[in-house]
């Protein structure tokens, strides 16, 4: 009995961390049974993480745009426009893949400076900053691709990076060994990183779960990754957009919880003002979060060409707001100063998750807009209601 009440009392007081996966599983149980069984089957699985790393990785950069209290509304077009850049540098240059990705990546990076030093320096209200530039990139885009309409892309190494999969060191079976190795791994360092938290945490007297429940824990976390790992081994294995997403969010995770830079951020969006007055450069923190969010949207971008093999004229139309969607459906408050990258993964997972079960179903597109939208809007009530009762 001890045991279901420290359970109950731990789902109550992280009801905004654990809202988010409940809603995933159920959401997944729902279409699994709507759909006969066809959502969970490997190969839509697979395809469903697939077409939301683009998504995951503009909402891990938003995360911290709303972290600290702004928005960016541009990423979307700037994606879009970054993507048709690459596409012709790789068609029309005869560079090198790797050159054309690092010129694209630090056009990214000077695209959100720009945005960054009119919202810190300039003191422009970042919806009006990045409105003016969402309009600004999808003309940009408008006149990179009028001549053809789509810029096909023949390079399978670049292609490869949105619809590629690792190497496999042998196939039994149709099972990826390699995805199933690389798993057991990841399952054995969240073991070892988890136990390295908790002997810290006992070490400074902070509280902790009693040893059965971390345990639990433990084991139903592992049993999920064991899962998704089978279900990618079993239809191509991991791809590079997995790859690629799994660093990113390794990074992002580590830089806002392991650095100063990270507390900063989070200070800056509790209060601004106290950040200030602590010391914390606000400017300089608004300036690099900024440069961080285009240089994801330059990251999205390759990764959505790559995997349309081509940059057409309608690239990123509506990314801003599937990211912002994420990261608020993820756990990001409304108010700012709260939010976690790991928590808009699982949000981008929400959205793609209803849109692909949805199209299965054979779902009108005008009651998906209305679906989304209404999930949207239960995420940020169910953030003002949490935050009301802490306060």
């Amino acid at each position: 009995m001890g045991l279901f009440n420290e359970a109950k009392q731990l789902i109550k007081h992280n009801i905004r961390e654990y809202g988010m996966y409940i809603a995933l599983a159920a959401i997944m149980i729902i279409f699994s049974i709507t759909t006969g069984g066809l959502f969970t089957n490997s190969r839509n699985i697979s395809n469903l993480i697939n077409q939301t790393g683009y998504i995951a990785v503009l909402a891990v950069g938003m995360t911290l745009v709303l972290i600290i209290s702004h928005i960016d509304l541009s990423v979307g077009f700037v994606a879009g426009f970054l993507g048709a850049v690459a596409a012709l540098l790789l068609t029309k240059t005869g560079l090198p893949v790797f050159a054309c990705i690092i010129i694209v990546l630090i056009l990214g990076i000077f695209i959100g400076m720009f945005n960054g030093f009119l919202v810190a320096k300039m003191g422009i209200p970042s919806f009006v900053v990045t409105l003016a530039a969402m309009m600004i990139f999808r003309g940009a885009l408008l006149l990179i691709t009028e001549g053809t309409g789509t810029i096909v892309i023949p390079d399978k190494t670049f292609n490869a990076i949105g619809i590629g999969y690792i190497p496999d060191i042998a196939n039994i079976d149709g099972i990826h060994v390699l995805t199933l190795i690389l798993g057991v791994l990841a399952i054995g360092l969240y073991v070892w990183s988890e136990f390295k938290t908790r002997k810290n945490k006992l070490k400074y007297n902070f509280k902790v779960l009693s040893l059965n429940m971390f345990m639990i824990k433990l084991v139903f976390i592992s049993l999920i990754i064991a899962y998704i790992t089978w279900i990618l081994a079993g239809y191509n294995g991991l791809s590079w957009t997995v790859v690629i997403v799994i660093a990113i969010v390794t990074v992002y995770h580590f830089v806002t919880n392991k650095t100063v830079l990270g507390r900063h951020i989070y200070a800056v969006g509790g209060n601004k003002e106290a950040a200030r007055l602590s010391g914390i450069n606000v400017s300089k923190i608004t300036f690099i979060v900024y440069a961080s969010m285009s240089l994801l949207a330059a990251l999205s971008g390759i990764l959505y060409t790559a995997r349309l093999q081509s940059a057409t004229i309608t690239a990123g139309t509506g990314f801003e707001l599937d990211a912002i969607a994420a990261a608020y459906v993820g756990g990001v408050s409304a108010a700012g100063g709260v939010g976690k990258v790991t928590g808009s993964i699982i949000g981008a997972l929400v959205i793609s998750s209803l849109t692909n079960g949805m199209n299965l179903m054979g779902v009108g597109i005008s009651y998906q807009y209305i679906i989304r939208g209404a999930v949207l809007v239960a995420a940020v009530i169910f953030d003002v209601k949490t935050r009301n009762k802490r306060s």
